[in-house]
C-alpha cells in the first residue's frame, strides 16, 4: 500500500463525507462528488466544522477535491469508495460505471450496513478487486470498519484494503464471508429483538429496558466484548446460564409483529415523535448530544493514549 493514496468517493452525504474526512485526515489525496449539488457544496463546510470540534488541523480539507461527475472523481483513484443510497439497482449501475472510468488497479468497494457484497458486485468484468466496507456512523468517530470478502475477491485486495484503513487509526475486521448484516448488525439486532420481545410480552417498559442495558452490560462492552466476557466468567457457567435462559430468548423467524405495528400505526421514531416511546424535539437533540459527546470523549481518551489528541 503506498503511505499516500489517491481516494475516490461516490456519495457526498452523511457517510461519504466523514470518509472523505478521515482519508484526508491520514494525509490521502481525495475527489469526491454526490448527483445532488447541494450536497456537493457542503463537503468542506461540514469537513471543517468536524475537524474544528475534533480539534483536528483543518488542513486536511484542502485535501478534499470535490468534483462535478463520477468519471473525474475515479479517474485517477486507487481505492474507491461507493457511499450511495441503499438501493441495489442504483449501487450496481454505480459501480458498471466506476468500473469503465477507474484504473484497473484501483480497489472497488462498496459501503453498505446489511447489503450482500456479492450482488451488488455481480456484474463487474473483474470482480477479484471488488469488496465490502461497512463504516459505522458518524465514520469519523465509531472506529469500526468492515471488510466484508466475496467468493471472488482476492487476499491481494483485501490486505491492500486492511492496511489502509489501519493506518488511517480506523479498526478494520476481515469479515471472511458476505452474510446478511455481516458480524455488527447481526450482534446488535440480535440484541434490539429481544429488547423489543421483552417490551412486547410487559416484561418491561422500552424507557427501562434501555435504562439495563446502558446500566450493566453496556457498561463493560468498550472494554470487554462478549467472548471474552465468556472467557472470565468460564465456559462453564456459560453453558449452565444459557441452558436455563435460551429455551426463552426469542427466535422469531423474521421482523417482530410489535415492531410491524408500530410501523404501521406511523410511530416512526425520532421521525414521527414516537416510536417505542414519545419523543419531544428537545429530548430528541438531547439524545443526540448525549451521544455524539460520548463519541467525542472515547476519541479523545483512544487519541490521548496514542499521543495523537491535540488537548
Amino acid at each position: 500500500m503506498p503511505s499516500k493514496a489517491k481516494i475516490g468517493v461516490i456519495g457526498a452525504g452523511l457517510m461519504g463525507h466523514g470518509i472523505a474526512q478521515v482519508f484526508a485526515v491520514a494525509g490521502h489525496d481525495v475527489t469526491i462528488t454526490d448527483t445532488f449539488e447541494a450536497a456537493r457544496k457542503a463537503v468542506h463546510e461540514k469537513v471543517t466544522k468536524n475537524l474544528v470540534d475534533m480539534n483536528l488541523d483543518i488542513a486536511a480539507v484542502k485535501r478534499i477535491t470535490v468534483c462535478d461527475d463520477l468519471a473525474s472523481t475515479v479517474r485517477n483513484a486507487d481505492f474507491v469508495v461507493e457511499a450511495a443510497l441503499e438501493n441495489m439497482e442504483l449501487k450496481q449501475k454505480l459501480f458498471a460505471e466506476i468500473e469503465q472510468h477507474a484504473p484497473a488497479s484501483a480497489i472497488l468497494a462498496s459501503n453498505t450496513s446489511v447489503m450482500p457484497i456479492t450482488e451488488i458486485m455481480k456484474n463487474l468484468k473483474d470482480k477479484t478487486r471488488a469488496l465490502g466496507t461497512h463504516w459505522w456512523n458518524p465514520p469519523f468517530l465509531v472506529p469500526l470498519v468492515e471488510v466484508v470478502r466475496t467468493a471472488d475477491t482476492s487476499d491481494a485486495a483485501v490486505t491492500f484494503t486492511l492496511d489502509l484503513l489501519n493506518a488511517a487509526g480506523k479498526t478494520a475486521v476481515e469479515v471472511k464471508k458476505d452474510v446478511p448484516g455481516f458480524v455488527g448488525n447481526r450482534l446488535q439486532h440480535a440484541l434490539w429483538r429481544e429488547a423489543i420481545s421483552i417490551v412486547e410480552q410487559g416484561i418491561c417498559t422500552a424507557e427501562m429496558v434501555d435504562m439495563v442495558v446502558k446500566a450493566s452490560f453496556g457498561r463493560r462492552l468498550p472494554v470487554l466484548g462478549p467472548l471474552e466476557n465468556a472467557d472470565l466468567v468460564g465456559t462453564d457457567l456459560t453453558l449452565a446460564i444459557h441452558s436455563q435462559v435460551l429455551p426463552y430468548v426469542d427466535a422469531t423467524k423474521g421482523a417482530s409483529p410489535y415492531l410491524e405495528k408500530l410501523v404501521a400505526e406511523g410511530k416512526l421514531g425520532f421521525k414521527s415523535g414516537e416510536g417505542f416511546q414519545k419523543w419531544t424535539p428537545e429530548q430528541q437533540a438531547a439524545v443526540r448530544k448525549r451521544m455524539i459527546d460520548h463519541l467525542m470523549d472515547m476519541e479523545a481518551k483512544d487519541k490521548a493514549a496514542k499521543g495523537e489528541w491535540k488537548p
